[in-house]
């Protein structure tokens, strides 16, 4: 027998896997001087910690070893009925909680969407730029990306078609954050949003709609999700406890409606994990079932990110050289900063030398070939360290261009 070589080991889709730039970066931010606006990282200090603790004393006492044993794929009803009543409130619709899948963390819905649609060589159309935790997900099932113009109302609708006459194999879905994009934290109009179904139903091209800052606006009206519209194309939904509760629980969520596609991420996630985790489903879901207390909570975190949002934004106008451009998103956890004629990663290398790193922009194009960006993360660090912060970086940037 012929020993085989160690690449030959390995399937082929993983020669297309990308090393993670946030999980990489968390090991230089571990030094306790460093500035980090790189993770996607909530404020540890809006942690309900005090009432998550006593939720877990009443879910103990109430259930015991129920609430440590195995459980359906689907999720426990409690919280599939909390999801579809929470967005039937939000989108003004009727949902049911039958189309609802609780997934270990919105990362592994994502990779179940991927699992289920995408074959070697599919296209699935995206934002540019757009979630790199996406591309890296969809990347593993060795999938092509057709991109699609932005610009301060969010996708253009009229790219999209452009894209999507154009399109030869044609794409299985178009996944977009509407609200708050990460990375660049705009939002995609209320003119718009109705338009991109309609384009979408046209065509009968599935949408992944990953919405998990949706409730957390600082500014403005809430605008419905584009599952509110009712289409003949799918819209899958994805919504997250993490940036509302804590990302250590791992627990989000999928909406599917349509059955067919519903059931294939049921037989997907029994092949992953079984199930989330029974006992941080139920804690979770003894928290948020006093309504007016977790809106209360979630209404305090949009509050903090509102007052840091704003003085990032002043920090960037008071301390950056000209030219230099930044959005100000009404809600949600990051901006989006563009420095002409600058390649921020190797500004990094350079911010990184004065204690303060971000995330480059190269990496939330899937074509990797825009590379005078970078997203800055607002929600983590105190008011003082974003000044500091955004000084440190707008030193960088001056040392880059000498």
């Amino acid at each position: 027998m012929t020993a085989i070589s160690r690449a030959a080991q390995f399937a082929q889709r993983t020669a297309h896997l990308r090393a993670s730039t946030i999980r990489e970066m968390l090991k230089v931010t571990q030094q306790p001087d460093v500035i980090s606006f790189g993770g996607g990282l909530p404020a540890p200090e809006l942690f309900p910690t005090e009432a998550i603790a006593q939720a877990t004393q009443r879910v103990m006492e109430r259930l015991g070893s129920a609430a440590l044993q195995y459980s359906v794929t689907e999720g426990i009803p409690e919280m599939r009925i909390w999801v579809a009543e929470r967005l039937t409130r939000r989108c003004g619709g009727i949902f049911s909680a039958e189309a609802v899948q609780i997934v270990n963390g919105s990362q592994q819905g994502l990779d179940l969407v991927g699992k289920i649609f995408l074959d070697p060589g599919d296209h699935v159309v995206l934002e540019d730029p757009s979630y790199l935790g996406a591309i890296q997900a969809f990347d593993a099932y060795q999938t092509r990306y057709l991109t699609v113009e932005t610009d301060e109302d969010g996708l253009v609708p009229e790219s999209l078609e452009e894209v999507l006459e154009r399109a030869d194999p044609f794409p299985k879905f178009l996944y977009l954050v509407p609200n708050f994009q990460n990375p660049t934290g705009r939002t995609l109009s209320g003119r718009r949003r109705e338009t991109v179904v309609r384009i979408c139903e046209h065509f009968g091209l599935p949408i992944v709609e990953d919405d998990p800052y949706g409730e957390l606006r600082f500014e403005g009206t809430d605008l419905p999700p584009l599952l509110s519209y009712r289409s003949t194309a799918p819209i899958i939904y994805s919504g997250t406890g993490s940036k509302i509760m804590a990302p250590g629980m791992r627990i989000a969520w999928l909406l599917v409606q349509d059955e067919a596609i519903r059931e294939k991420i049921v037989l997907a996630k029994q092949g992953a994990d079984l199930h989330s985790g029974t006992f941080a489903q139920y804690v979770f879901h003894e928290y948020v079932s006093d309504g007016d207390a977790f809106d209360a909570h979630v209404r305090r975190i949009a509050q903090t990110y509102a007052h840091r949002r704003g003085v990032m934004a002043e920090a960037l106008a008071e301390f950056m050289p000209e030219g230099v451009r930044f959005t100000r998103p009404a809600g949600g956890m990051f901006l989006w900063v563009t420095v002409p004629n600058v390649d921020t990663a190797e500004l990094l290398k350079i911010s990184a030398a004065s204690k303060v790193v971000f995330v480059p922009g190269v990496n939330f194009y899937s074509g990797r070939d825009v590379h005078d960006g970078m997203r800055l993360n607002f929600s983590n660090a105190t008011e003082k360290n974003i000044r500091l912060g955004v000084e440190r970086l707008a030193h960088a940037i001056r040392l880059y261009q000498r």
